[in-house]
């Protein structure tokens, strides 16, 4: 008996370390468990307004998810916010629009199994696309888009004061968080990342006039809050479609600090489509960023463009996508936790080939705006059968590119061999003076370095992490490489040295 029982133990321990191992990688749990309706907040919604002729407070409420049958008690968080264009379901037009869709549980749920919690965000709606003119449209949605920033740190500081005042409810560790929005919610995710000081806000797309002629900000701190949601907005007399007196913002847990500042941020961010109010928010410092995005996206667009009103088209304002984006953050350092190091997997050399080099941000090249999304048939909005199938492999590339990023921003511990080449002792190419030419190259590159780091040896490594060659006792600064059987396609080129190594990428023709 003591023997079955040793074999045993040794067996659980084995599965332990397995799942542990995979875990915020790969879906190591079965089921998930989803708490529906928890109030994190209350504000005041303007979707009212017709009715009571003034913004009412409302509860802001989200639907937690988490891995069935998990031990752990720290976990990260991911907070996921829908899409639906500011506006509610169905009346918006689309698929989407709230906390329940089908593409938000497709995320929460693949999330959870992979060990992290996730909460699907309900957040404030409203604003006017068909308002007669465009200064009238651009008013009301960027004040939409800031009530959404204002909600994502709500939602924040609500898990923080949960972890300290609650007992920590639902097992999280508050210094691994991350926003990720989807469609619409990539524009709350971008901003909330950026959006830093009030002052940013003050560009002249974002200023009208009064009736006076006098430039009049479309958001003012005192009327509409501040950008964290922490401080009291209330309407003068005169401003326009609100009654004086009545309150726009509501704070919400503004005593939680975190290092004498206040507890609104985080450590990651995601978007899958959306886009930035303006890329002048974005300073060194930004939380890393990764980001989904269709090419071809007509309504948010990939690299700079006018927002259009859905199924009316008409304009509204201009902003910068994805492409940009991750340009800044690239130039600045922000992406660097994942930024520095060299993936190997076949999900990163595809975006490799379509990204410019631009670490962190995922092109689809598909003419679909949205192509992970997908519905129920009996959707009023429904163009047509949902494309279930077809929009879960678009979700497989995006956990599998997101997965090990997040495990290096984190900081999660997870085992990324076959993910990225090893990072210790890294040395940049430029210092070593690494160069391959020709490359692209038919049947052989000549690799040269500085006169003081001579090569000791060279392996060339597909996308899978599969070693193809590798050449030893070279202790030269110059080497042709043959290629021998290698296939035509992208390799990685790792160069060993005294003081460390460097990677580059090469190709045959």
């Amino acid at each position: 008996m003591k023997k079955i029982n040793t074999l045993v133990f040794i067996v659980c321990c084995l599965l332990a370390f397995s799942v542990q191992a995979q875990r915020y990688l790969t879906p190591v749990f079965t089921d998930v468990d989803v708490t529906q309706d928890k109030t994190y907040g209350v504000n005041a919604t303007v979707l009212l307004l017709p009715v009571f002729s003034e913004a009412v407070p409302r509860p802001l409420v989200a639907d937690v998810y988490e891995p069935q049958g998990d031990n752990e008690d720290a976990r990260p968080v991911v907070l996921v916010f829908h899409t639906g264009n500011f506006l509610p379901h169905p009346q918006n037009g689309g698929t989407g629009g709230t906390l329940r869709d089908s593409t938000v549980v497709e995320t929460c749920t693949r999330l959870a199994k992979m060990g992290y919690v996730a909460m699907a965000i309900d957040y404030r709606l409203g604003w006017n696309p068909i308002a007669p003119t465009q200064d009238e449209r651009v008013f009301t949605l960027i004040n939409a888009a800031y009530r959404g920033i204002q909600d994502a740190r709500t939602a924040i500081r609500y898990l923080k004061k949960d972890v300290r005042d609650n007992n920590n409810q639902f097992g999280i560790d508050t210094s691994k968080m991350v926003v990720w929005g989807i469609g619409t919610g990539g524009y709350i995710t971008a901003g909330a990342n950026t959006l830093d000081t009030y002052t940013e806000i003050l560009l002249p797309k974002f200023i009208t006039t009064d009736g006076m002629g006098n430039p009049f900000p479309m958001v003012i701190e005192g009327i509409n809050g501040n950008i964290y949601g922490t401080s009291v907005g209330i309407v003068p007399p005169g401003y326009p479609g609100f009654p004086a007196g009545d309150t726009l913002c509501y704070p919400n847990h503004v005593t939680y600090q975190d290092g004498g500042l206040i507890g609104s941020d985080y450590q990651m961010t995601v978007n899958m489509g959306g886009a930035l109010g303006d890329t002048s928010w974005i300073n060194p410092g930004e939380s890393p960023w990764v980001s989904f995005h269709s090419v071809n996206d007509s309504f948010a667009p990939y690299v700079e463009g006018t927002v259009l009103v859905p199924v009316l088209e008409l304009p509204v304002v201009e902003v910068q996508g994805s492409y940009l984006a991750q340009k800044l953050q690239n130039e600045l350092g922000n992406n660097a936790p994942f930024a520095d190091a060299t993936f190997i997997d076949a999900y990163s050399a595809e975006a490799d080939l379509r990204n410019d080099g631009y670490e962190g941000l995922y092109p689809f090249l598909t003419n679909e705006g949205a192509p992970w999304d997908f519905w129920a048939n009996d959707n009023p909005n429904s163009p047509g059968p949902s494309p279930t199938a077809l929009a879960r492999t678009y979700f497989d590339t995006i956990m599998n590119y997101y997965a090990p990023r997040a495990c290096l921003t984190l900081d999660l511990g997870c085992d990324l061999s076959g993910f990225i080449v090893g990072t210790e002792d890294v040395i940049p190419v430029f210092e070593v003076g690494l160069q391959t030419v020709p490359n692209p190259a038919t049947e052989s590159i000549m690799i040269t370095t500085n006169d003081e780091y001579p090569v000791l040896d060279l392996q060339v490594y597909d996308f899978n992490g599969r070693l193809m060659h590798t050449f030893q006792g070279i202790k030269n600064n110059r080497f042709e490489l043959n290629r021998g059987n290698v296939p035509a396609g992208m390799y990685l080129l790792k160069a060993r040295f005294e003081k460390g190594v460097t990677t580059t990428k090469i190709m045959f023709k």
